[in-house]
């Protein structure tokens, strides 16, 4: 199975507060919020959603091609890319642009403040899948440009390309009826645990509707692992304790590559949860959504200290 992912490209800007940001924050004052936080450190990572998916199957002996915009500071990244096994002809630069820049803070509880810069991600709504060489046995369709996201789940549609459907930072901003469109033709959806409940207030569609349509729900949870929603029934998976916790950045990116890697070697879900959860793992270990690194020989092996795989890790590339 090929995979095309979609969704931003982006540079991570990643600092570190010696504190509590809950302990700064007044909240008979929150109508005149105001706060600077003076951070410890800063380090610029390579990120975006896309691209941290790809990152992850790569690792994991995968070719994933990658469809989105960069500006004109992407040389390096893109070589970067290239060098671990992450297809980048179909990423398109804008010479006037920017790349897309993700400023993340996060204190001693690993609590996260965020802002976002589009640059030239504002841009992907001019790609096309018909424009490729070859349509994908899937895509995936992450946080973007709103206007992209649902280019691509109308062309997704035309072109008869099943497509998982990632809205991930972008449910924040997406009202009900472009997240019900991009639900009831998916077919999958992966979400966090909040961003779960965020879109069934949102939709009203509960788990039942959803699956009318989709094959299945993976959700999230942090260190309590993952469920994976069927038409059968709901698979449990547990979280893999790191070694060490160094970063949150991108773990669910991490998930979703060691998922998608099991999927497109058309493993069962629950193998697929398993190693999307050790993949996590290995990013939590690691500074930035592409800090961690492994080879498929040592990451089944850890694997198979956790998880009983009956083999079926040996069929990955």
């Amino acid at each position: 199975m090929s995979i095309v992912l979609t969704g931003s490209i982006a540079y991570d800007y990643l600092m570190t507060f010696p504190g509590r940001f809950r302990d700064h924050i007044l909240v008979e004052r929150l109508e005149r919020l105001s706060l600077s936080f003076l951070v410890d450190s800063m380090v610029r990572q390579r990120g975006g959603i896309a691209a941290n998916i790809a990152y992850t199957l790569a690792l994991l002996g995968e070719r994933p091609q990658i469809m989105a915009t960069v500006g004109q500071d992407f040389q390096e990244y893109g070589a970067f890319l290239e060098s671990v096994g992450v297809d980048i002809s179909a990423i398109r630069t804008i010479p006037d642009l920017f790349t897309a820049s993700f400023f993340v803070n996060t204190d001693q509880t690993n609590a996260q403040i965020a802002s976002f810069y589009s640059g030239a991600m504002e841009r992907a709504r001019e790609l096309s899948f018909a424009d490729l060489p070859s349509l994908p046995s899937l895509a995936m369709i992450s946080a973007n440009d709103p206007a992209a996201m649902q280019a691509y789940i109308d062309e997704c549609r035309q072109l008869k390309i099943p497509y998982a459907y990632d809205p991930s930072q972008q449910t924040v901003r997406l009202e009900a009826a472009p997240l019900i469109d991009g639900i009831r033709s998916c077919h999958a959806l992966f979400v966090n645990d909040y961003e779960y409940d965020l879109i069934r207030d949102k939709t009203k569609l509960d788990t039942g509707d959803i699956l009318q349509n989709s094959a299945f729900i993976a959700i999230t949870k942090g260190e309590q692992g993952a469920d994976i929603h069927t038409p059968d029934g709901t698979i449990s998976v547990e979280a893999i304790e790191p070694e060490v916790m160094v970063d949150p950045t991108g773990v669910g990116d991490a998930f979703r590559g060691g998922f998608l890697s099991g999927y497109l070697a058309q493993l069962p879900l629950e193998r697929c949860a398993q190693m999307g959860s050790l993949a996590a793992a290995y990013c939590l270990e690691n500074v930035g959504p592409q800090g961690h690194s492994f080879d498929l020989a040592s990451f089944t092996a850890r694997f198979r200290q956790h998880f009983d795989d009956a083999g079926d890790l040996d069929q990955l590339a």
